[in-house]
């Protein structure tokens, strides 16, 4: 997102975490710590920062932590250091997945592979809508990491409510969850749980619109070469623009709605654990 809106939204984030009753903690790496709750000025300096800070999965940890560097944490680096704070449940956006062109790329997200070893819970709206939704869930179902809807049965399409693929399970109610995520751990199950969230009827975008965005990103992502790392953030980017910023205000609002039933599904998890 860019700023000031990143900041605000990392703010408002908070606030929704807290009227849940569940205590935030924004994950990054600030000057070579990993931290699992940031102040408000780290998140302004992270949001002026913007797309100069480096992006960080797994691979990337050792090395910006020992150059004492900056990094914003993927859905995979952000597990890794939730799981080493004991934290249980991390909300946002999307997770990543297998990208279109997999085949000829190999182009897959980190975020997989530590969905299925690393024991934090993933709420989401999704898959981000700019991957191979259907090869995702099908690595996920290979790595073992259950897909539950909230209140659905349908995988929502991050910027719409249905992506046009099932969940694994549906369940209607945050304890619900909680009792699931309470159980697998309890029996010593490795991993985490993709738990996706649908972007509130009001702000979803219509599907053919921001399918058709979409394809004109991957197009131009294709033509200017951007591959790897930055082409998420690049594809992201196009979109908000190409759409006229309608797609940033619905990931706002989505992130806003992860976050609200990740406190709740928290403060049950509490409670279970107590």
């Amino acid at each position: 997102m860019p700023y000031p809106a990143n900041v605000a939204t990392a703010l408002g984030v908070e606030a929704a975490v807290r009227a849940q009753g569940a205590v935030p903690a924004t994950i990054a790496i600030m000057r070579g710590r990993l931290k699992a709750g940031l102040s408000p000025a780290d998140i302004e300096a992270l949001g002026r920062s913007g797309p100069n800070v480096t992006k960080v999965s797994r691979r990337d940890i050792p090395l910006i932590v020992a150059a004492g560097q900056t990094g914003a944490t993927t859905v995979a680096s952000t597990m890794i250091i939730a799981a080493m704070a004991g934290v249980r449940l991390f909300a946002t956006g999307g997770i990543g997945g297998v990208h279109r062109d997999a085949p000829q790329s190999l182009d897959i997200s980190a975020d997989l592979q530590e969905l299925s070893r690393t024991a934090v819970a993933v709420v989401c709206a999704g898959v981000k809508s700019i991957l191979d939704i259907r090869l995702t869930l099908e690595y996920l179902e290979t790595l073992g990491v259950p897909v539950v809807g909230y209140g659905t049965d349908r995988l929502p399409g991050f910027y719409t409510q249905d992506s046009g693929f099932p969940v694994d399970y549906r369940l209607n109610h945050a304890a619900e969850i909680a009792g699931v995520l309470h159980a697998k751990w309890g029996m010593g199950l490795v991993g985490g749980m993709v738990i996706a969230n649908p972007i509130p009827e009001a702000f979803a975008m219509p599907g053919p619109v921001i399918d058709h965005v979409i394809e004109l990103a991957l197009q131009e992502a294709h033509q200017r070469g951007v591959t790897g790392k930055a082409v998420t953030p690049f594809l992201l980017t196009r979109v908000n623009e190409l759409t006229g910023g309608d797609s940033l205000a619905a990931n706002i609002q989505l992130v806003l709605n992860n976050a609200r039933l990740a406190a709740m599904i928290g403060v049950e998890l509490a409670a279970l654990a107590r």
